[in-house]
Formats: C-alpha cells, structure tokens, sequence
C-alpha cells in the first residue's frame, strides 16, 4: 500500500537545495509554532531561513505546499497506521473497516487541521492542493474506493464504488471537516459518526 504513495517519498536531491529545505522547514515551524499557520507570511519564513524569497518560492510556490512538505512523515505514519490496521481487521466486514480507517483518519484532520489548510482559511485557492493533486486524499480515496467495492458486491442497485467515494472524500476535506466543527457545533467524535451513519 505505501508504495504507491511516491508523491510524498523525499525526492533526490541537491545538497545546497536539501539545505535550504530543511532551513525552511525549520524556520516554519518554529515561526507557525509561535505565531500560527495563518498569521505567517512567505516572506517571513524567507527573512527566518535566512535565504532570498526567490529560493523559497522556487522550492514551495505557496504556503500550502510547505505546509504539505512539514506534515509529509506524518502522513507516511497516517497510511502506515492504516495498513497494520487493514492487515489486523481483514476478516471484518468492509463497512467495519472502512469505520476503523475513519477513527484513525478524522484524528489526523483534527490534529493537522492548520497545516491542512495551508493557514489560507476555508476559502483560498492557496490552501493544500485538493483531490486528483493531494496524495492524502488520493491515497484515502483508493482505500475507500476499494471496501466500498467490496460493500457493493452482489448488490446491483448500490451506488457506484467511485461515486461514494468521490462524496466520502469531500465530506472528509478540511474545508467540510471545519465547517461541521466551527459552523454546525458538531465535535469530532460527532462528525466521526455522522460520517459513517451517511456512508456505512
């Protein structure tokens, strides 16, 4: 399973370049530990690093993109988790899995909520690219995609696999995630089960 998740492996690189990346990571998180996602600048980050604005754009083309770079070994952990708990729980029912791999996932929203963001808020295009571009939701829809599958056989008048997943994956987007959380009032264990009374 992880195998297929290269988009998020660390690249080859420069050393002069694997340098500047980690001043950059390092500057950034210090700088969003201190004064949150949303209230740091690119420039900032630059100004911490100690390198130009060029070089830090010419590595990340936004805050998003950096703030995927930060949390890139805790989606490795994320999908790891998810594995062994696939590997454990096999001869469960599909519909029990894929409520398993939800009480694992919508902790990791919560907890990643700001960096998810790309601290942009819930309505700028900057935030971590979505969908068909985001080997987060990428890698969850091909798992989701699959125990949906497995759901539907034998069963000709359930929706299409792809369908409900395409619909899972955007009720679990960040944007979704924090309006149920900060608009409706719903807590996360509440959204979790609401979650899967809609698609279980």
């Amino acid at each position: 399973m992880l195998e297929n998740i290269k988009e998020i492996q660390p690249r080859i690189e420069r050393r002069d370049a694997a340098e500047n990346r980690q001043r950059i990571l390092i500057a950034a998180h210090k700088l969003f530990e201190k004064n949150g996602v949303a209230q740091v600048s690119m420039n900032q980050i630059a100004v911490e690093a100690q390198i130009g604005p060029g070089t830090l754009y010419r590595r990340y083309a936004n805050k998003g993109e950096l703030c995927l770079d930060l949390i890139k070994e805790s989606v490795l952990q994320l999908f790891e988790d998810i594995e062994r708990y696939l590997l454990q729980n096999q001869q469960e029912p599909p519909g029990q899995r894929l409520k398993g791999i939800l009480r694992i996932f919508m902790p990791f929203i919560e907890k990643k909520a700001q960096l998810l963001t790309g601290g942009t808020g819930s309505t700028s295009a900057k935030r971590l690219p979505y969908q068909s571009q985001n080997p987060l939701y990428n890698k969850m829809h091909q798992i989701t995609v699959g125990l949906f599958d497995e759901m539907a056989a034998g069963d000709f008048s359930s929706p299409k696999s792809l369908f409900r997943a395409d619909m899972l994956m955007t009720a679990i987007s960040i944007d979704s995630y924090l309006f149920q959380r900060d608009v409706r009032g719903y807590s996360p264990d509440e959204i979790l089960e609401n979650l899967c009374s809609t698609f279980i």
